[in-house]
């Protein structure tokens, strides 16, 4: 029962983690981004906006989604509690969890698309002010992501397809590749590409007038990273789920999905509270006219 108890305590930390931390920080930032990472052409250019009754609106709505998505965790932690003394309790209590962790998510997702949409025609239409040159003079992907991160995205990518290939055909001992290989293969390939597009279109891609130069450093940082570390996230993470479907380990594959659940939170709270990466602000700035 050791694996059971380990991911009723995986699953106590992914609470906290999802409900309370990433929460709070993301409040942080979003206060933040007017402060350190607005321009001031935002206030000029916009008057009519009031970014800080906006924030804290989003703030209210924020913790209070969130506390009670924390509150039903805690009910959630109870029921699984006894769903753990069943036979076949693991697969069960996988999908429970997450569930839960979709659940903690849908809550930030949905107040950024709303934040989005709702001023969507008054922060991004244009303006009426004579468009100003981009400058840019240096916007690589070392100057916001390490050289290590990004060879460890591709190490982790050809490991993962060795080590898929190696598992289904000989821990299982399938003699082609299997349907569930393939889709594994597909699926990591797809999220890979589709993240080397959004991290293309970041780097390059139209700039956003209303931020300073800073904000626009600091934003497109995290925008790399984060697609970066998604790459990485899911070569481990399905390789994980394919190591633990094996006889004898399938019990503790709850605790690994949950415990990695956890960590990948984790990383993204501390990207978020973080000092960014020193990419010059300059060479993301704008020329006069």
């Amino acid at each position: 029962m050791i694996e059971a108890y380990a991911f009723l305590a995986a699953f106590a930390a992914q609470i906290l983690v999802g409900s309370v931390l990433i929460p709070s920080s993301l409040i942080r930032y979003v206060r933040g981004w007017a402060i350190h990472y607005g321009s001031e052409r935002f206030a000029q250019l916009y008057p009519g906006i009031d970014y800080g009754r906006w924030t804290e609106r989003f703030a209210i709505r924020c913790r209070a989604v969130t506390i009670v998505i924390a509150v039903l965790g805690v009910f959630l932690l109870g029921w699984l509690s006894t769903l753990i003394r069943h036979p076949d309790w693991a697969d069960d209590v996988t999908r429970l969890a997450m569930t839960y962790f979709f659940l903690q998510m849908s809550p930030l997702v949905l107040l950024c698309l709303y934040a989005f949409v709702r001023h969507y025609k008054t922060i991004l239409q244009p303006s009426q002010e004579p468009k100003r040159k981009a400058m840019l003079q240096r916007r690589g992907l070392f100057d916001f992501v390490s050289p290590f991160v990004i060879s460890l995205a591709v190490v982790s990518y050809i490991v993962f397809v060795v080590y898929g290939i190696w598992l289904d055909l000989h821990v299982y001992g399938n003699t082609t590749l299997s349907r569930q290989c393939l889709i594994a293969l597909g699926t990591v390939t797809a999220v890979y590409a589709l993240n080397a597009f959004i991290i293309y279109k970041s780097l390059y891609g139209k700039r956003n007038p209303l931020m300073s130069n800073e904000g626009r450093a600091r934003t497109i940082g995290l925008r790399v990273k984060s697609n970066v570390y998604v790459c990485i996230a899911s070569a481990w993470f399905i390789s994980l789920l394919g190591t633990l479907g094996q006889p004898g380990l399938q019990e503790w594959k709850p605790f690994a999905v949950t415990l990695f659940v956890v960590i990948s939170m984790l990383a993204g709270f501390m990207e978020m509270t973080g000092a960014p990466r020193k990419a010059d602000p300059d060479a993301l700035g704008v020329s006069g006219t």
